[in-house]
């Protein structure tokens, strides 16, 4: 089959997912050239359609493809939430013996997540038209064949050490300007939490990057713009017209932030770019550390862990209960469609608190 058959076929049909699966993914394998799972594995003991698996959450269910060492594989109809697909196979991935690559497909797009274990994670979108292309078809061929060669090169300690490199080099300014290094390190702290917070939708509607992209045009304005932000943080309240939910704890306990330049802030939008759900916070702090002065005793700050939602509470009589989305069987039940994956893509579950602490209006 030649690419433009396969497109032009496929840009046609309408059918559900169960219609659908098996036929495209036949149609998928003439294309590139590869055997579909009933024709080499008639038992399906390592290459098959419709792969029982147990859930992570509990309960049973079928990755629609799985192929041992190389990919589980899950289709949603046409125009669909791919994210609710990835999760899905997220909880299925260690009963498919953890494969590299969690592909999901809705018939006009394909997402493949690599999923190595101490990597960062990586997606390479491919849509219907795009099977013209050699290159992408070549990544669809890897998959099936040689998935190393999709494999990011960044891991997660390599990533973290980036970002604490950065923030370790604004701290340093910070000092510079004679600012108070336990001062320094909980504003830096602050900035970090809210990074994690915004990845997983904590903070609504990428408040944290609007304010720094705001600030930015106007470098004068930073301390003002995120001293509303974290005074909302601190008690609950709204920045403009958008609610922010209290963040219990002491990490905002007042809502200082210190002033930054332009090149400062340039420097922590960079950082804000990284994907902060491949961070490890649990050595975040003390890369920051050992690289800020590495000759000096720093002053103890705060473990970082990742927000979760059940330690973000609603002001008390405005708002209904929040619902948790991160933390608990609750959370790791939920489909990925809903708010909260991301880049940004579905994640895996979070956890962390901006610190202990009675709710500041009942003190």
């Amino acid at each position: 089959m030649l690419a433009t058959d396969f497109i032009a076929r496929w840009r046609a049909a309408e059918l559900t997912e169960r219609a659908a699966a098996q036929s495209h993914f036949r149609d998928l394998c003439a294309l590139l050239g590869e055997d579909n799972p009933t024709d080499v594995d008639p038992k399906g003991e390592w290459y098959a359609f419709e792969k029982g698996a147990t859930k992570t959450t509990g309960g049973e269910g079928w990755a629609d493809v799985w192929k041992r060492g190389c990919f589980g594989w899950e289709y949603k109809s046409r125009g669909k939430d791919l994210r609710a697909a990835y999760a899905q196979l997220q909880r299925y991935a260690p009963a498919l013996e953890n494969p590299p690559l969690l592909i999901v497909c809705d018939l006009a797009r394909f997402e493949i997540h690599t999923n190595w274990t101490n990597a960062v994670s990586y997606t390479y979108e491919i849509g219907l038209d795009e099977l013209a292309d050699p290159k992408k078809l070549r990544w669809l061929k890897w998959a099936f064949n040689d998935p190393e060669r999709l494999k990011p090169g960044l891991t997660r300690q390599a990533l973290t050490e980036a970002a604490a490199r950065e923030f370790a080099a604004l701290a340093q300014r910070l000092r510079e300007r004679g600012h108070p290094s336990q001062a320094v390190a909980h504003f830096i702290n602050r900035l970090v939490f809210c990074m994690f917070a915004e990845d997983v939708d904590l903070l609504p509607g990428k408040m944290f990057g609007r304010m720094l992209e705001g600030a930015a045009r106007t470098p004068d304005e930073f301390a003002a713009l995120a001293s509303s932000l974290f005074a909302a943080m601190r008690v609950g309240g709204r920045v403009g017209f958008e609610h922010v939910d209290w963040f219990n704890g002491g990490l905002f306990d007042d809502d200082s932030a210190l002033p930054l330049t332009r090149e400062d802030i340039a420097l922590v939008r960079e950082a804000a770019a990284r994907d902060w759900a491949e961070i490890d916070p649990s050595i975040f702090g003390d890369a920051v550390r050992a690289r800020a002065r590495p000759r000096q005793a720093q002053p103890a700050g705060r473990a970082l862990h990742r927000p979760r939602q059940d330690h973000v509470d609603r002001r008390a009589g405005d708002h209904p209960p929040v619902a948790r989305r991160m933390g608990g069987s609750q959370g790791r039940d939920r489909e990925a469609g809903a708010p909260g994956r991301d880049r940004r893509r579905s994640r895996p579950r979070r956890e962390a608190r901006a610190g202990g602490g009675a709710h500041p209006r009942a003190q």
